[in-house]
């Protein structure tokens, strides 16, 4: 994002209509360059309001993330927190780091991405200000094999800062999206950099769908919702943000000494697919059964349509009800 562009945000801020030579008059640039930040802006998702004679302005329950915001807001205390306007990725910036310098417990938000990911190299919409985009860099010790289940007890975190954050009937899907009903609210997406027998550091990509723009939605190729639809009101980006940080950091902390057994109930509790027939999809085949849950280890069991109850370990599988 250009500086100019950043100042029309700081000025539209007051939530007032302000027109395309005020803002000239104001930046020092002309009315056509003012035109074309707007554009631009808007390209990136944000969807401003404008009236002919009038101007200008930001939609009424548009909130840009703010650090004083969410700081205040924590019990727990970053390394560091970090918002930028444009990222291509949070979990980039921070696997970035984590090669160099990896300090456990940064944190860092975008108001937009340029190349948002989420699982299996899918494109994650990001469109501007409109929703939460978080990733966490934390090191471990004891590798990979201690860290079975993660991405389902950061499922469970989420949940419980959604619900922190006024939003009831979050569901959570194997391995690590987040459900209300069957639509789709948010995900999230593990990395690993280091030593996948020893020390490592883990980057938690979490995505949340706050206030989608339908337009940044055309995008998006599966059944979604967003918590402003859900909850019938705007919620704050700021206070969500801050719930969700103080929710994933305590399971960080403790999830390489008690791992993901002490969480399962909670998961099973809110499991969107316990109960109903669905298909697994690897590399090489798809198979149907009923989802009965998940193990101490966030194994996914199905019972088969041959009887046999079968364990699935996440990576590149899909799971989707059966058409």
């Amino acid at each position: 994002m250009s500086d100019i562009a950043g100042k029309i945000l700081t000025i539209l801020a007051d939530r007032g209509f302000h027109s395309g030579s005020e803002l000239g008059g104001a930046l020092g640039v002309s009315r056509t360059a003012i035109w074309k930040q707007l554009q631009k802006l808007e390209a990136m998702g944000l969807q401003l309001e404008s009236v002919k004679g009038t101007g200008y302005r930001l939609p009424p329950d548009f909130e840009l993330l703010s650090q004083s915001g969410i700081l205040s807001q924590l019990s727990v205390t970053p390394s560091s927190l970090k918002i930028f306007k444009t990222l291509d990725s949070t979990n980039r910036y921070l696997r970035d780091q984590a090669e160099s310098e990896p300090v456990s417990g940064s944190v860092v938000f975008a108001e937009t991405q340029t190349s948002g990911r989420g699982r299996r190299g899918k494109t994650w919409v990001s469109p501007f200000g409109s929703n939460i985009y978080l990733s966490i860099l934390w090191n471990f010790e004891q590798g990979a094999q201690a860290l079975e289940g993660l991405s389902l007890g950061v499922g469970v975190a989420v949940k419980r800062a959604l619900t922190d954050a006024g939003l009831d009937n979050v569901k959570l899907k194997w391995p690590n999206d987040i459900y209300v009903g069957h639509k789709k609210l948010g995900g999230i997406l593990l990395e690993m950099v280091g030593d996948p027998a020893g020390h490592c550091s883990v980057i938690v990509g979490v995505g949340i769908n706050v206030s989608m723009p339908k337009r940044a939605a055309a995008d998006i190729d599966q059944a979604w919702t967003d918590v402003k639809t859900e909850a019938g009101t705007a919620i704050s980006r700021n206070q969500l943000a801050a719930a969700l940080v103080d929710n994933i950091f305590p399971l960080l902390a403790d999830f390489q000494s008690v791992g993901f057994a002490p969480y399962r109930d909670e998961w099973q509790a809110a499991d969107a697919f316990q109960g109903l027939v669905a298909t697994v999809t690897t590399a090489r085949e798809a198979m149907s059964g009923t989802v009965l849950g998940v193990d101490g280890t966030g194994a996914l069991e199905m019972r088969m349509d041959s009887g046999e109850v079968q364990r699935f370990i996440g990576g590149e599988l899909s799971l989707r009800l059966k058409q």
